[in-house]
Formats: C-alpha cells, structure tokens, sequence
C-alpha cells in the first residue's frame, strides 16, 4: 500500500477507535456520578441491595455456564484449523478463536457494566422521585440506561476496530506494495473478525433467552397469583415472587438486552465490512482500485465511529437541564441522534468517495440515510400498534370487557396486523438502498446506518427496566402515592421506548442478516441460491420451522418456571397467613432462586439448536441447502418476532391503560382480563420475540464462519451422504 494511504487509513481508524474511547470514558463517568448519589430512605436502600444481589447472584451461576460454551466453541475453532486440509480456510484457526473469545467478553462485560449501573440507579431513581420530583427522577434513571448503552457501543466498536486492525498489520497489509496481496490481507482480518461477531452472538443468545424465561417466570407468577387470586397491587411486599420479578427486570431487560445489542452492532459491521470488501473490486486490482476497496471497508467503522459520538452528545443534551415531559424528551435525544448521523456521514461519504468511478458517495450516504429513517419509521409503527394513546390498544381493552378469551383473540390480530407495515417499511428500505448504491453493499449501509444511533436507542430502551425497578421498589418501601404516580409514569414511557426498540432490533436485525446472508454467498463462491433444487426447498422448510421450534421451547419452558413460582407462592401463603396480613416477611430468596435454577436450566437446549443447525444443514444439505435454511429462516424469525413484540406490548398497556382507570380499574373483571393477556404476552415481548431477532443472527454468521470449510471439504460430503 502507499506509505499516505497508509497513513490515512491509520487515521481515520483511530479517530473511529477514539470516538468509542470517548464513549466508553463518558459512560464510566456516568457510573460514578450514580454511585456518588446518595440513598437517604433506609427501607429503599434495603430493597435495592436485595435486587442488586439477586441480580448478581444469578449472572454469576449464568456466565459460568457461558463461559464453559465459549471456551469449549474457542477450542473447536483452533482444533479446526489444525486438520490439514482445512488450513487455508478462512474463520478458523487459533486467530479465530482469539476473536471469538474477545467478542463473547465484550458482550458479556457491556450487559454485566449494564446492570450493575441500573441496579444503582433504580433507588436512586426512587429516592429523587420522593425528594425532588419528575425531572430528577427521569434524569437518574436515564443516567443509568445511558451507561448501557455507551458501553455497548464503545466496547463494541473498540473491540472490532482494534482486532481488525491488529490481524491486517499482522497479514502483512501495512507493508505491501501488491494490490492483489494488500486485497488479501483485508480479506483474512475481515473473516478473522467474523469470529468477534460470532462470541458476541453466542452471549447474547444466552443472554437473552436465560435472562427472559427468569424475568417472565417471576413477573407471570407474581402477576397470576397476587393481582389475579388475592387483589394485591403489583409490587406488594406481601408477593413472594416480588424481588424476583425486579430482579428480572434487570438480568433480562438490562443484561440480556445489553448483549443482544452489542451482538447486533457488532453484526451489522461485520455485513459491511464483507460486502465492502467486494462492492466495486475487480478481476485485478490496481492501486487507485485498492484504494476504494480499503475505502468501503474503512467506511462502515467510521460512520459507527460517528454514531458513537452522537449518542455521547445526545446523553448530554437530555442531561443538560431538567425536563418535565419524559416521552418528549426522550424522543427528542433520539431526533438529534439522528440528525447528527444525517449531517456527519454526508461530510463523511464525501471525503471518501469523492472523485470516485463507482462509488456515488451521495448514494452511499443516501443509503446510511435510509437505515436511519427507516430505523425511526420501525419505532413509530411499534408505537402505533402498542401505545395506549392509539385504537388497538384501547381495541384489546374493549374486548376485554367479554374476558380473557376476547382480550387474547385481540392481542394476537393485533401483533398479526402489525407485521403489514413492518414489512413494507423494510422493503422499501432494502429496494432503495440497493438502488442508491447499485450494489448489496448499500443494504449493508442502511443497517450500519440504523445502528449507528444505537447508544442513545439502548439508552432509552434500557431507561424503562430502571424506572419500573423504581416503581417497585417504592411500592415496597411503602412511599407516599405522589411517589408510585410519578414512577408510574416514567415506568409507563418505559414500556412505549421498549416498543419502539423492539421495532428498532427487528428492523437491524432484518437488514444485518440481508447483508450477512450476502456475504454468506460472497464467501461460498455461488452466484445464486437454486430453489428448484430438493436440497434446497428442504432448507427452506427447515428454516422456516426453526424459529418456531425455538419459541415453542423457550415459551414453554417460561411456563414450566412461572408455574413452579406460582406452586411456591400459594405455598407460602397456604403455610404463613400472617404473610398476606403483614405481620411475616415472605420467603423472597426462595422463589429467585427457582427462576434462577430454570433460567440456567432451559437456556441450553435452544442455543444449541442455534449453533448446531447451520452445522447439520451444511453437512448434510451442502451449501444450497445451507443457504435455503437461511432464507427460510429469516423470514420466518422476523414474522414471528414482530408479531410477538407488538402483540405482547399491546397487551401489556392495554392492562396499564385499564390500571390507569379505564373500564373500571384495578380489580375489575376487565382488569383480570388484562392481567390474563398481559402473563401471555410476557414471555412474547420480553422472551421469545427479541431471541428470533439472536437467533437469525447467530445462524447467519455461524454460516458465514462455516462455508469455506464446507466448500473445502464439499467433495467428501458429497460421497459420504451421496449428495
């Protein structure tokens, strides 16, 4: 390479790698300023360390579990590229498995930091409310979700970048005067990071779905036999399953979502770097040729870099002063997000593609920009569909006056009905970010281009689990109502920002797994995906079965747990009546340690079926097959994500909308009827519907890491199973 192109790849680089620096240092700033506040009412204090503990206790026992998966895959990774023949096969080896290790930490350490926080700011959030008021109180516990989603982005995007880097000096890129060879050298670090994105996705399958069956096994317990059988509130001291459900909220929603994210992040880079590395090379290459490859590799990393920036610069602004309106400020952190990406990757795009034969650098921003709006577009249509201020919402309330039976039936056309617009938003994001840039790397763009704003996204989402910790935790402390209304209120934006960044992960997750599917096919060699052919249809069917298969697991084993919990809590109140009259503490250590030990438990099975899948299919259906069981598989994953998302969240403020006083209020035959559709919609939103978005994800990167070996070794597999 020239000594100045060089020089300036080495530079924008690091300003990339900063940029994530900068989040990483501002997010740890963040942290202390949480810890630094002060906790003045005792009972609060006390029932935030028995969550925080709880939290602990259970990621703990989980990440040992991980840890055994992901030294046990590292291993295979290095034993692989020790067989002979596949030596020359790229995404494995010892380089792979170092990559692997590294992205799993990362992912694992981003929801860890995640929740550690949030188990702060939740009192802290309470005890604002009770002596200051709204304002403080939505500054704290946005404070605690924007370290969440600072650290997955800085950790992230400064893992990526820095083994990226490293593997590219180390295959000889920074000394080459070749074109071909300096191509190569791009090539091996490309697929060598792939093995970031798979560690990070293997945490975040486990992390999700070991984390969603503990929070819903806890919170449809706790729901069922307090709310339903004996009256109480929802967070009542008296539930025994109380401390567990707030645990949940935090090992779930704080360090589950923080690993998927940081999953997806990684994912959709690593889409773009692959299909950078194709989009306008030729036969062979030049140098002027190589210097726009190195440019559309070098692209994605630093728009991210960008984005890294606006949320650091997003946080700031909500920070800046108090506000007294929780969903409008919180929307107006994600505009400016997004407006800074908007102006920041034009200048961008126009430093490196300018004066360039193939690449338009308007087109390729026109297509950041696309992911961007559509990513926006996305949330608006979660919220359409699952805020109460809309019809369907107040729909399913209206059903419910007839029962539980009506209020499902609702529910479920609703979560159906939302996957129409779903679907034609993302369609047209994909047509148009193909046409701007004439190549799949445009599709690859938009996802980065949605991502891009992910810190302040997770920021917000995350916001919600601490704000609903704090409403619990004031109900427990038995604070003056004037505290519960405004908890509940934040608490009640929470689950709107959750919607919406449902929407969010769905849409990335459709893109990312476009552009990864593209580069599956760009790594195989094949130009086209023969559906005509048996092995393939039979990919396609297996595919498609897939994410069904894992919901029914994941769900059912939600039920097993909830019902486990709901067998203990009748117990307890069976065996000690002086519980429900407040005169004996409940057993809360025993009904977390029941969703712990279940959570663990039945998070295996469905990440094995996960990993192995691709595996099978690849053997035994060959690349063709391999490829229809990806096809068929996303598709079928992001329908039933969009409709467990919407649905779930639906029924979930339908229930907040009758709590709030409609139709009667708490405690109605109506209310009972929410409460029902509410525990069936739990494992929907916050269990089985954001894995489909992991589980798309981790086989198409699995996939990816697995064909060279498959093309290497095609010709055995084709006289063992007389292919």
């Amino acid at each position: 390479m020239p000594i100045e192109q060089f020089h300036v790849t080495t530079i924008l680089l690091g300003v990339a790698a900063f940029s994530a620096l900068i989040a990483l240092l501002y997010a740890q700033v963040l942290r202390h300023k949480i810890n630094r506040m002060a906790v003045e009412h005792e009972r609060v204090s006390e029932i935030s360390s028995y969550i925080r503990s709880g939290a602990m206790a259970f990621l703990k026992r989980q990440y040992k579990i991980i840890a055994i998966f992901a030294l046990g895959v590292g291993t295979l990774l290095a034993l692989i590229g020790l067989i002979p023949s596949l030596q020359g096969a790229e995404g494995v080896g010892w380089r792979s498995s170092i990559t692997f290790i590294v992205g799993a930490s990362f992912s694992g350490l981003a929801g860890l930091v995640g929740m550690l926080a949030a188990t702060k700011a939740n009192a802290r959030t309470t005890d604002h409310a009770r002596k200051h008021g709204m304002p403080e109180a939505l500054r704290v516990a946005f404070t605690g979700g924007s370290v969440l989603g600072l650290t997955v982005v800085g950790l992230g995007l400064f893992g990526l970048i820095a083994l990226f880097y490293i593997f590219y000096l180390v295959y000889g890129g920074w000394n080459n005067n070749d074109p071909t060879q300096q191509f190569q050298a791009l090539s091996h670090a490309i697929h060598i990071v792939t093995g970031y994105g798979l560690g990070a996705s293997m945490i975040a399958l486990f992390g999700r779905v070991g984390g969603g069956i503990y929070t819903k096994a806890a919170d449809v317990g706790a729901d069922l036999v307090g709310k339903v059988e004996s009256g109480i509130p929802e967070d009542d001291p008296r539930n025994p399953a109380v401390i567990a459900d707030n645990v949940g909220d935090n090992v779930g929603d704080i360090a589950g979502m923080g690993s998927d994210l940081t999953e997806s992040y990684v994912g959709s880079i690593i889409s773009a770097l692959t299909l950078g590395l194709y989009a306008f090379v030729v036969a062979t290459p030049t140098a002027a040729d190589f210097n726009a490859v190195i440019g559309t590799v070098i692209f994605p990393l630093v728009v991210s870099g960008l984005g890294a920036l606006s949320a650091v610069f997003a946080v700031l602004l909500v920070r800046a002063k108090h506000w007294g309106h929780p969903q409008r400020v919180l929307s107006l952190s994600t505009y400016f997000a997004v407006g800074f990406m908007l102006i920041s990757s034009l200048f961008m795009s126009l430093l490196f593609f300018k004066g360039h034969a193939e690449a338009n650098w308007l087109g390729l921003w026109a297509a950041i920009a696309v992911g961007l709006i559509v990513g926006i577009g996305l949330g608006l249509i979660a919220e359409y569909y699952t805020s109460g201020s809309y019809k369907h919402v107040k729909e399913i309330v209206k059903q419910s006056r007839t029962g539980s039976a009506t209020n499902i039936i609702s529910g479920f056309a609703v979560g159906m009905q939302s996957t129409l617009l779903t679907v034609l938003l993302l369609s047209v994001g994909i047509v148009l970010s193909y046409l701007f840039v004439g190549d799949m790397y445009g599709i690859a763009l938009a996802s980065v281009g949605m991502l891009s704003t992910a810190g302040i996204t997770i920021a917000v989402d995350a916001y919600g689990p601490i704000a609903d910790n704090a409403g619990g935790i004031a109900e427990m402390s038995k604070l003056p109502s004037s505290v519960r209304k405004i908890t509940d209120h934040l608490d009640a934006v929470g689950n709107t920002t959750a919607a919406i960044g449902k929407g969010f992960c769905i849409g990335s997750a459709a893109l990312t797994s476009i552009g990864l599917f593209f580069a599956f096919e760009k790594a195989s060699g094949i130009t086209e995906i023969d559906i005509l052919q048996p092995g393939t249809v039979i990919g396609i069917f297996i595919g498609a079965m897939l994410p069904f298969l894992f919901t029914s697991l994941v769900i059912k084993s939600v039920g097993k747990a909830a019902n486990a919990m709901i067998e203990e809590v009748r117990d307890q109140y069976r065996n000690d009546p002086g519980i429900m009259k407040g005169e004996s503490l409940p057993n809360y250590a025993k009904c977390v340690d029941i969703s712990t030990k279940s959570a663990l438990k039945e998070m295996i099975l469905p990440a094995l079926i996960a990993i192995l899948s691709p595996v099978l299919a690849g053997v035994l259906l060959g690349v063709q097959g391999l490829g229809g069981m990806l096809m068929g598989g996303l598709v079928s994953a992001i329908m039933l994500a969009v409709f467990m998302a919407n649905s779930g969240g639906a029924w979930d403020n339908a229930k907040k909308l009758v709590e709030e006083g409609e139709e009667g209020g708490k405690g109605s035959e109506v209310h009972k009827a929410t409460v029902t559709g509410d525990t069936v919609g739990d494992p929907f939103k916050d269990t089985a519907g954001p894995s489909m978005d992991i589980l798309i994800k981790l086989m198409s990167i699995v996939s990816l890491i697995l064909v060279p070996i498959l093309v290497e070794i095609e010709p055995l597999l084709d006289f063992l199973f007389k292919r």
